[in-house]
């Protein structure tokens, strides 16, 4: 399975092939790197490359799946974008009101939808409630707004992104 790693902005693709002993072979957006990965301490890693030798230190962040690589020379962060990461991400950057489209960021199912097409809703109220990853969430519009559609429906199963209610 492939993960969505961010290093300092950018974004890519990261895939462990396979593994016997210290030998990993890895998929970097699609190129495949034959690396010896071995673990020397605690958060710290040498890495052989085409005889070529890497030390990175690697320290947690203050926020889970985020993480700080040292190595002799440069400093990079980078956050893991697994479905649970997106979800937090696109939870607490409140995109999900991006002006006239409310979202969820991850896939789920919708509990509740608590307006009616053509209804004035204002800043804080909430307009509809997903589950997704085994929570509920509450989706509110930043500003007053009128619904202008409605796109789910309660019991209905949602992908993330899918724009769910439009707005005025």
């Amino acid at each position: 399975m492939a993960l969505e790693i961010n290093i300092d902005g950018k974004s890519v693709s990261v895939e462990l092939i396979g593994q016997v002993g210290n030998r990993h072979q890895i998929s970097i957006n699609g190129k495949v790197y034959d690396v010896d990965l071995v673990q020397v301490e605690k958060g710290v890693y040498s890495i052989l490359y085409k005889n070529k030798s890497y030390n990175v230190e690697l320290t947690q962040g203050k926020i889970p799946k985020t993480y700080t690589i040292n190595t002799l020379y440069n400093s990079y962060d980078i956050s893991i974008m697994d479905a649970e990461a997106k979800y937090l991400k696109g939870r607490s950057h409140d995109h999900l009101d991006d002006g006239t489209t409310i979202s969820s960021p991850m896939p789920g199912k919708v509990v509740r939808v608590l307006v009616n097409e053509g209804e004035k809703v204002v800043a804080g109220d909430t307009v509809i409630i997903i589950s997704a990853m085994k929570m509920e969430s509450e989706y509110k519009v930043k500003k007053d707004r009128t619904i202008k559609k409605i796109l789910v429906k309660e019991g209905d199963t949602i992908d993330g992104s899918q724009p769910l209610i439009i707005t005025e």
